[in-house]
């Protein structure tokens, strides 16, 4: 009776392993498959990955600082040539009337 027993538990076992192995493969392909479907409904509306969004802040990054780096060099030089920088309300002036000219 003990090797009966003994034999019928080792079986349960294997068959347990055998499940939890199988369970284990379906949760994989599931993952998967949703992740490839949030993937395509991601896609469809637009959401951009995560790395192409720190790419592109990296390039606005480095774009406004070349910006002020470019700011400080015209300051420097308008400073050289006597010339007084324009204020944002001239600034918006000037190109009201530029517009207003153009048609």
């Amino acid at each position: 009776m003990t090797t009966t027993s003994s034999r019928f538990f080792d079986e349960l076992a294997k068959l347990a392993t055998n499940a939890a192995g199988a369970a284990q493969g379906v949760r994989r392909e599931i993952d998967t498959l949703v992740k490839a479907q949030v993937e395509r409904v991601l896609n469809d509306v637009g959401v951009v990955k995560r790395e192409d969004f720190e790419v592109v802040r990296e390039m606005a990054q480095k774009a406004r600082e070349e910006n002020d780096r470019l700011n400080e060099r015209i300051a420097v030089l308008e400073a050289r040539l006597g010339i007084e920088p324009p204020t944002a309300s001239s600034a918006k002036e000037q190109s009201g009337d530029s517009a207003a000219a153009a048609h």
